[in-house]
């Protein structure tokens, strides 16, 4: 209830007002059935404007700790990710994420929308930067459709860090839905993982017309934090825990205390 009521007649009609978001091939979303929602992923903003142009609810799997954060701030930030439609995933790694990951299964399972960042965390600078294969396990697992959403200017709304948005147009662009049955049987196989993951961001840099860069963004962020880069081992273990699935955000630390989360 609270989502529609945010979205029909509250949020939605004075962000559309302000925005004035575009759209193309909205059509390409399914009127009905599971289907995945791979986004690019440049803004926060992300996922309030996503959801906002789709007609049905869009789903999307977010960082454990907005669920578990303590003190006033912390209990409404958890309150609002539930009520709007937010599910959480644990990106800790072996059985926490596989059951995390089963969230999503169920969404797919019960005729949902889910909403994905192939990309597992925001550009840092707007390019399109190499997929993760969480959504590749969960597209062949639960055999759905992935339906490719280029974002465009949202990192000009809200960049990285900013709180208040720039009041500017931004726009959406649903591209046809990606059909992986080619590969139904094989969703154990690392190669075949890596080629779904592959098309699915050839067609977002097709769609947003950015610049790709074949690194994992959280490397690049690493690195522009001074922190070095990531092992490759890690970043290979990461993928096969599926903790690219939950987006991250530039939000409050979810204990309600400190700075803003640099990610």
């Amino acid at each position: 209830m609270f989502y529609w009521v945010m979205k029909r007649i509250f949020l939605g009609p004075i962000l559309k007002l302000l925005f004035r978001p575009w759209v193309k091939g909205l059509d390409n979303v399914p009127e009905s059935g599971a289907a995945i929602l791979a986004s690019n992923h440049l803004s926060f903003s992300d996922s309030i404007f996503l959801p906002l142009m789709v007609h049905r609810p869009v789903i999307f799997l977010a960082k454990s700790e907005y669920f578990t954060g303590k003190g006033l701030k912390g209990r409404l930030t958890a309150l609002f990710f539930r009520l709007s439609n937010q599910l959480p995933m644990d990106r800790s790694g072996g059985a926490a994420s596989e059951t995390s990951l089963q969230a999503g299964k169920d969404v797919l399972n019960s005729g949902g929308l889910l909403g994905i960042y192939p990309e597992g965390t925001r550009s840092p600078d707007a390019r399109l930067y190499r997929g993760k294969v969480g959504v590749a396990k969960l597209a062949l697992q639960t055999r759905v459709p992935v339906v490719p959403v280029a974002m465009i200017g949202t990192e000009k709304v809200q960049p990285i860090g900013k709180r208040l948005p720039n009041i500017r147009r931004i726009g959406l662009i649903f591209g046809q839905p990606l059909d992986f049955s080619r590969y139904y049987g094989m969703e154990d196989d690392r190669l075949i993982q890596r080629a779904v993951t592959d098309e699915i961001m050839y067609e977002l840099m097709r769609l947003s017309g950015q610049e790709y860069v074949d690194e994992y963004a959280a490397v690049v962020k690493a690195q522009l934090a001074g922190k070095g880069p990531e092992p490759v081992h890690k970043i290979e273990v990461a993928e096969d825990a599926t903790a690219d699935i939950a987006e991250d955000r530039d939000e409050p630390r979810s204990d309600g205390n400190g700075p803003a989360e640099k990610l």
